[in-house]
């Protein structure tokens, strides 16, 4: 039996399925998950490879290939989705209950209605689905959400004109740091450097490895270095192109780049009266480490 990636839901979880028949990518499905069954995508077969990259998929199974008549469903289930949401609300402002409706997903089967909502504290909402059960006669589910799952719901296209991350390939939000902007240089104004959920934008981390790898390697901000032109020390690193910005002894200062430092020399910590000199067969030898692990 083969195994396929398919993606399913409103949030766009990634499931690991069993199918008897064989599915091509990009193909339309109908597949039975833990909620019920749901419309999804097939991505990928479910090669050893792809699964070392999944971290725990839920499972579920490939019931059948999408027909004109589940489309139409699908299409029927969008549509009534605005009325249902419309009704939603009222139930909310009747109850007085703090929290900010996003968005209501009905699962294809009909087996639930998943409702997602904002809240800064704890909603005691028992009344308000015993409400929406009655009146839409499914079992009702809430979930509460982050303003980045607000996005990746509700979100259309970013600052670089490209749909937004977390609503195409992201499936996990990564980890984001003023950090990490600090080191790329990129602008600290928080209007730039924000995403459509109003935190950093998820692309900062894209490339953080790569300069982090690069700042490890460059000869420190403050070492002196040994060039052909002499000897100078290290005022700024432009980690991408590595190269480095060296004050000479006559007060010049250069763009050098990594491969050009002859010799760095660091500076005695307090109460020592040697220096450290490290040659550059030390420099070259980390960049053949580099150059091994880029075409390995």
């Amino acid at each position: 039996m083969a195994s396929y990636v398919v993606r399913c839901g409103t949030m766009r979880t990634l499931h690991v399925m069993q199918a008897r028949l064989s599915y091509a990518r990009g193909m339309r499905v109908i597949a039975r998950t833990a909620r019920g069954l749901e419309a999804g995508e097939v991505l990928s077969e479910a090669d050893e490879r792809v699964l070392k990259q999944m971290d725990s998929p839920p499972g579920g199974t490939i019931q059948r290939e999408m027909t004109e008549e589940d489309e139409s469903e699908l299409a029927h289930l969008a549509a009534k989705s605005v009325e249902e949401a419309d009704k939603c609300f009222e139930a909310i402002q009747a109850l007085e209950l703090p929290m900010d409706l996003v968005d209501i997903e009905r699962i294809f089967g009909g087996e639930r209605m998943v409702i997602y909502y904002l809240s800064e504290s704890r909603v005691d909402f028992r009344e308000l689905v015993k409400r929406l059960a009655n009146e839409f006669q499914t079992r009702v589910e809430m979930r509460q959400i982050g303003v980045r799952d607000e996005a990746k719901l509700l979100a259309d296209y970013g600052d670089c004109g490209k749909p937004v991350c977390c609503n195409t390939h992201l499936m996990k939000m990564p980890p984001v740091s003023m950090k990490m902007a600090k080191l790329q240089k990129a602008t600290l104004d928080p209007n730039k450097i924000s995403g459509r959920c109003g935190r950093l934008k998820c692309c900062l981390r894209y490339e953080y490895d790569i300069y982090e790898e690069h700042r490890k390697m460059l000869p420190k901000i403050g070492v002196d270095v040994v060039t052909a032109n002499g000897r100078g020390r290290v005022l700024n690193q432009e980690l991408l192109s590595r190269q480095l910005l060296v004050q000479m002894e006559d007060n010049r200062r250069l763009m050098v780049h990594a491969d050009d430092v002859l010799s760095v020399i660091k500076r005695p910590k307090t109460g020592s009266s040697s220096s450290s000199v490290n040659p550059q067969v030390e420099l070259q030898e980390k960049n053949k480490d580099r150059h091994s692990a880029d075409n390995e």
